[in-house]
């Protein structure tokens, strides 16, 4: 069971996983209008127990999957965060000493299931699998050593990126990793109790059913533990804040000739023990 954010009717719901679709309990806590708040009471516990034992109020095919927190304050990704991927750069430096960072705005993604957009203005839309954790307890200058009890819930994100927006100008990535639903989360939060779900945990993107990135978390060079500690040192992390660890080698860029995405692909990111996010691609205006 997995607790997921969702659409139905023009609503918008929080609630579970459930046999055959998803169970809303929104309407049944409205002291918490999103996930983000859920986790701000320290309420997932309470939520899974709301959900025990009950059948889906919404069939699959009667909602469509949003991101899981439609309202962080901030989500920040970790760049060149395995071995392979810094090497791609081929400038001959070991991996430095502390993490690249940027924001993400949450406009940039959508849900499971929703196609990624493909803007007019760049066909170089292309795909990073990455695991994500989401902030339980805040704080400011969390020592490493217990960063991990800081971890509310675990998802999925395809960190879609326009390649060549990404290098528009000389000191920043910004512009080529916010286009609007460019990029996806989800499908839900499994609820982190345990360092052996991310510790040593294999990432596969799949495009098309093809494998093109695979690794495991315990080759990142900056661990999810190091992550928190450092991020917090600089800004005070609150619960619902999302942390994108970092994608393995193998993005469409980096073959010869590049492989973008095209309308037609359907790209799957999947982890041990959180599931799979999938998605297609639509050009923007053509989607439903």
């Amino acid at each position: 069971m997995m607790l997921v954010s969702f659409t139905a009717e023009g609503r918008q719901h929080w609630g579970t996983t459930a046999p055959g679709g998803v169970l809303a309990l929104s309407d049944a806590f409205p002291a918490w209008r999103t996930l983000r708040d859920v986790i701000d009471a320290g309420a997932i516990p309470q939520v899974l127990e709301a959900a025990r034992g009950r059948s889906a109020s919404h069939p699959d095919g009667s909602f469509t999957y949003d991101p899981p927190i439609p309202d962080p304050e901030k989500i920040i990704c970790v760049g060149v965060n395995f071995p392979d991927r810094n090497a791609e750069y081929k400038d001959g430096q070991e991996a430095p000493p502390n993490m690249s960072l940027f924001i993400r705005f949450p406009r940039s993604f959508t849900g499971h299931g929703q196609p990624l957009i493909r803007p007019p203005e760049s066909p170089q839309l292309d795909y990073e699998g990455e695991i994500v954790v989401v902030i339980g307890k805040g704080g400011r200058r969390i020592a490493e050593a217990e960063a991990l009890s800081h971890i509310a819930a675990l998802t999925l994100c395809n960190e879609g990126t326009i390649r060549d927006w990404v290098r528009h100008a000389k000191f920043n990535v910004t512009q080529g990793k916010n286009w609007d639903r460019s990029g996806a989360m989800g499908p839900g939060l499994v609820p982190f109790t345990d360092p052996a779900q991310i510790t040593d945990v294999q990432i596969t993107t799949r495009v098309n059913g093809d494998i093109r990135q695979q690794d495991r978390t315990s080759r990142m060079l900056f661990p999810i533990a190091r992550q928190i500690a450092y991020i917090s040192t600089f800004t005070t992390l609150v619960p619902g804040d999302i942390i994108v660890t970092g994608t393995p080698t193998g993005a469409g860029a980096r073959f010869d000739p590049p492989i973008w995405l095209k309308p037609g692909d359907v790209i799957e990111v999947e982890a041990e023990g959180i599931g799979t996010l999938r998605n297609g691609v639509a050009d923007e205006g053509a989607s439903a």
